[in-house]
């Protein structure tokens, strides 16, 4: 009787296995099925953009032929329907991008619009140290801090962190990445994360060549530090750095299922912009301090969305290759986290700090606190662990 129910058990377990197998082996003949279908509203799309493009163009030398006050030639008009998804994206991201400009002259930052090998432009601004809070004349810097913002938030929203790291006469860089705050693409959509990596690795090539000698440190939250994580597993980064300090890191993110992490790759390619309903900001809470949660959600260039299928779909992607490549890890690192953290789990910064292969790596836990460190009422007592750990580094 128990060698019949042991039979039976492990019957169970490989018809288990084997529905598994069947079903993955479906997903991989259904890819390229999906591939073939969609080609011809790829090539459509693909159309689309140069219809914008060339929209943009004439928009553009009309402009000009009206500042000059010559007349231009007769030319073909072309029309993209005022309503469609392409304009509507373009036109918010011209929004946004006006909106981050405006708030940068306001506060004295310099700002500068960053053209990527994709044909994107990316909004980036600095925040100068200067030689006393009354005074408008900069400082030689002793150190720099490129920050990578978190998924729907930008740069600007670590005015606080800079401004503090500015007191320590540290120069201090932002980067609104594709789909965010003032850079281009439809809003909280993210096409591929190893844009990000991609675009990362060359602001910090750029920062490097304009600041020869001044050791570069990166600050990221959330999936911004994800983006950092792979980005500094590529040795052309690796020797670019100094070290990284992470709030909250996309290391370890779970589904709400299962079956999302096995449905996510074809949803992500059929559907790649649906957005999914219960995902938004009355989702998780990220802060305890509700009046920071107001200012954080009433910002235009906030995404307060749902999130969308392939932006959902990248960050699974991420925090799967990043648990496989933890011990590459070599550069000096701060890792902190709440430990009642309820979007990124906690344990995956834990097991980051175990696994890194850094000699030089400390982590922070924060009993009772949530996602967004320094949103959070001990906002003051995070920035503090931050400054001590980067003075005698700098």
């Amino acid at each position: 009787m128990a060698g019949s129910m042991q039979a039976a058990e492990a019957a169970g377990r490989i018809s288990a296995l084997l529905s598994l197998l069947a079903l993955r082996r479906i997903l991989a003949v259904l890819q390229p099925l999906l591939l073939l279908l969609l080609l011809p509203f790829r090539w459509r799309a693909r159309r689309g953009d140069a219809v914008a493009s060339a929209v943009a163009d004439a928009v553009s030398s009309s402009s000009s032929a009206v500042a000059s006050g010559k007349k231009g030639k007769a030319a073909v008009t072309l029309r993209v329907p005022a309503g469609s998804p392409m304009a509507c994206a373009r036109r918010q991201a011209l929004a946004r991008r006006e909106a981050a400009v405006r708030r940068a002259r306001e506060a004295g930052r310099e700002y500068e619009l960053i053209p990527t090998a994709r044909g994107e432009t990316l909004f980036t601004q600095t925040w100068w140290p200067h030689a006393s809070s009354s005074s408008s004349s900069t400082v030689k810097p002793r150190a720099l801090v490129v920050v990578m913002h978190g998924l729907n938030e930008h740069s600007g929203r670590y005015d606080h962190l800079a401004r503090r790291l500015n007191a320590m006469d540290v120069k201090v860089y932002g980067m609104d990445w594709t789909g965010h705050g003032g850079s281009d693409g439809l809003h909280g959509y993210v096409q591929s994360l190893d844009h990000a990596v991609h675009d990362l690795k060359m602001f910090l090539k750029k920062v490097s060549a304009e600041n020869p000698g001044v050791p570069c440190f990166c600050f990221g939250h959330s999936t911004g530090g994800g983006i950092i994580l792979k980005a500094v597993l590529d040795p052309e980064v690796d020797v670019l750095v100094r070290g990284i300090i992470l709030t909250s890191p996309a290391v370890r993110v779970q589904p709400a299922h299962p079956v999302v992490a096995v449905l996510a790759p074809v949803l992500a390619l059929v559907a790649p912009r649906y957005q999914f309903a219960g995902s938004h900001k009355k989702g998780p809470p990220v802060s305890r301090d509700r009046e920071a949660l107001r200012v954080k959600y009433s910002d235009p260039l906030v995404f307060t969305g749902s999130i969308r299928v392939r932006t959902g779909y990248e960050i699974l992607r991420l925090t799967s290759f990043l648990q496989q490549q933890l011990r590459r890890v070599t550069v000096p690192l701060l890792v902190m986290h709440g430990a009642d953290d309820m979007v990124t789990d906690p344990d995956g910064s834990r097991r980051l700090h175990r696994e890194a292969s850094s000699v030089d790596k400390s982590i922070r836990l924060y009993d009772g606190l949530l996602h967004d460190l320094l949103i959070e009422p001990e906002k003051e007592q995070i920035m503090g662990d931050i400054v001590d750990w980067l003075r005698p580094r700098i």
